[in-house]
């Protein structure tokens, strides 16, 4: 038979598992409250960055667009990116999360390459690789290789090119692409989506080359300028490349670069280093970033990126050693793609893959002997000092 010590035992046991029952399912409704009523993936806190959103609603046409002046009268291609101008975040298909060794690690990347190329220039990627895109330490600093790329065409050629770039991926794991559409209308938003992607994954790279995959690169010499750098490890402003001082949007239809007034309306643009190639500290990649978020998307975006930094009170530098316009030899003896030139560029636009494959193994040659060429003799100012 029970005693009254029995029972108040058992009574309190019967007590504590019903506070324990009711607790847990307290804690399962505030669980279901807070994550099950919305779809998005949760994440925690301390690892969510402001300035980034994990899943985005998929972004609507823009129909006011269509009643700005003038606009029955534009282009498929101009009416299709006013409709959608506004869209700024596209699904991410290959990502490379841990590329910096993680944003707290990122400092140790010296030199991030950060290089445009649509899906469809394998080839160019390919020597890219076995070239200048090497990844690599020069003189103890690391050297690290980024592709950023959109999607082209639909149905089973899109999907074939996508696993092109899955492939790639796989063997190099060199790849960034999202989701969105590759044309030369979309050429900023390819930007700012990979300063986006720098802001969460590699906030602290030091310094980064931003180019076209057509162009030659002289790697080894941008180590060594930005080394040389006076008081400035990255932390600094620098926007350096091939200045482009004054220009202005092109109002003719036919142009590749034609610019209407329904995109931009101001009569010139802010100076700029040509698109082609140009150098960026960390600290500039993040303000161009940031002021982004406040100006309207632009077709150009060499020029775009002057309109970030006028507004937050910085210039370009010009570089002599980088040549984005195509580049002019300095003596009529001498061959267009001489090494002796050649390697004391930082960065020339534009090469086909098998000139950039010789060229860049010649220039690498220890054997290769350029002091006593005539044309040097003659033009001594084209020996740069970095």
């Amino acid at each position: 038979m029970p005693t009254l010590s029995t029972s108040k035992f058992r009574m309190s046991t019967c007590v504590n598992i019903a506070t324990s029952f009711s607790l847990g399912a307290l804690f399962l409704v505030l669980y279901l409250s807070l994550f099950l009523t919305d779809h998005k993936t949760p994440y925690p806190q301390e690892a969510v960055r402001k300035s980034y959103v994990y899943s985005h609603p998929r972004c609507q046409q823009d129909i006011s667009a269509a009643n700005s002046t003038g606009f029955s009268s534009l282009s498929g291609e101009v009416k299709d990116f006013l409709y959608y101008r506004h869209c700024r975040h596209f699904p991410m298909i290959l990502d490379l999360p841990d590329k910096c060794g993680g944003a707290d690690k990122s400092a140790d990347v010296f030199l991030l390459l950060v290089i445009k190329s649509p899906p469809t220039n394998y080839d160019r990627r390919q020597v890219l690789r076995k070239t200048w895109g090497q990844e690599r330490t020069h003189k103890g600093l690391w050297i690290r290789r980024i592709f950023i790329s959109g999607t082209m065409d639909v149905g089973l050629e899109k999907e074939r090119l996508n696993k092109l770039l899955q492939l790639e991926q796989q063997e190099y794991n060199d790849i960034l692409q999202w989701d969105f559409a590759e044309s030369f209308y979309n050429l900023t938003l390819k930007q700012i989506l990979f300063l986006e992607w720098m802001d969460r994954n590699c906030p602290k790279v030091r310094f980064l080359m931003n180019g076209d995959d057509d162009v030659f690169a002289h790697t080894e010499n941008m180590v060594e300028y930005l080394q040389g750098l006076s008081d400035n490890d990255g932390s600094k402003h620098l926007y350096a490349g091939y200045l482009i001082p004054e220009s202005f949007p092109v109002r003719y239809e036919n142009s590749k670069y034609f610019v209407p007034v329904q995109v931009y309306d101001s009569k010139t643009y802010p100076p700029y280093c040509g698109g082609g190639g140009f150098l960026l500290s960390g600290y500039t990649a993040a303000v161009i970033y940031n002021v982004s978020q406040s100006i309207p998307l632009l077709p150009i975006d060499d020029a775009y990126i002057g309109l970030c930094l006028a507004k937050a009170g910085l210039a370009p530098v010009s570089h002599m050693g980088v040549w984005t316009l195509g580049w002019a030899v300095p003596s009529s003896k001498l061959d267009k793609y001489d090494p002796c030139f050649i390697k004391e560029m930082l960065l020339v636009h534009r090469f086909l893959p098998a000139d950039m494959y010789v060229t860049w193994q010649v220039i690498q040659d220890p054997n290769l002997k350029c002091g006593g060429a005539k044309w040097l003799q003659e033009t001594p100012s084209v020996t740069f000092s970095w």
